[in-house]
């Protein structure tokens, strides 16, 4: 595929997804679109994205590997244990009711191991968890509380798994009481519009494809976004090299916060 191909589907995802290819980067994805339109056996970008305009089933395939929706339940469990024992304390203790943002959720299984988390933590309390993605069949799954398959649920413990999912025809079901704990919501990243006064924001393995610039106008965006003393989460595959710059301090793995510039003045003197 060259530049000009490139051009020419990104103009046409464009259009059909709302998708704007110039946030990521684009030596990765032009390789990663030659590749898989190389395997759809049509004989050039031109004639697959004619395809695109009368491939309903052709559509959704793309929409699905462009945005990449791999997740489960606990994923990189050493970090949820991190986040259980440590984060989400830290934070009830500073707040009760926890406002907290999973951007990027795929299937629901990231907001949702948060509120069981915090059915444990506090479980007379009523947090707000929002949980956006830009693909809309991914929220759909999430919205229904499944089905998620046996790689999906291979770290949820058996008493969590046992009290929260209901197993039919080897697909499991999360129950309704931790499906209405959280709010799902179409949203892209790289739009400008934020909601703010967020705890926690969960942003995990989302960004890796985005060009720097784009990552660093996220990160900012987070920033803003988050209160005083409020946690931002990644994943484990990132890395937030300008995180001082922007105002974060990291304090663990994976963790960085907003310090609160109150505490932070007296600190210096």
């Amino acid at each position: 595929m060259d530049i000009n191909e490139y051009g020419y589907i990104k103009i046409k995802i464009r259009d059909l997804f709302e998708i704007n290819l110039d946030n990521y980067k684009s030596n990765q994805m032009i390789r990663r679109l030659d590749g898989y339109i190389s395997r759809s056996n049509t004989p050039n970008v031109e004639k697959y994205c004619h395809s695109l305009e009368h491939d309903q089933n052709e559509r959704e395939k793309l929409l699905d590997f462009l945005t990449i929706n791999v997740s489960e339940f606990y994923r990189d469990a050493s970090h949820f244990e991190i986040l259980q024992t440590n984060i989400l304390p830290e934070l009830l203790q500073k707040n009760s009711r926890l406002n907290i943002w999973s951007a990027g959720c795929s299937n629901g299984s990231e907001p949702f191991s948060i509120a069981i988390i915090l059915e444990k933590l506090s479980p007379f309390q009523n947090h707000r968890i929002l949980a956006t993605d830009i693909d809309k069949n991914s929220l759909k799954k999430a919205q229904a509380g499944g089905p998620y398959n046996i790689n999906e649920i291979r770290n949820v413990p058996d008493q969590i798994l046992n009290k929260y999912f209901t197993c039919i025809n080897g697909k499991y079901w999360l129950n309704n009481r931790i499906i209405q704990k959280v709010e799902f919501k179409h949203h892209d990243l790289t739009q400008t519009y934020y909601e703010n006064n967020f705890d926690l924001i969960i942003c995990r393995n989302v960004t890796i494809y985005f060009s720097d610039e784009a990552k660093k106008k996220i990160n900012n965006a987070f920033y803003t976004a988050l209160k005083a003393n409020g946690i931002l989460f990644i994943g484990a595959t990132e890395t937030m090299i300008d995180a001082a710059a922007m105002g974060f301090r990291k304090v663990s793995t994976c963790f960085y916060k907003k310090p609160d510039p109150v505490s932070t003045l007296k600190a210096a003197f």
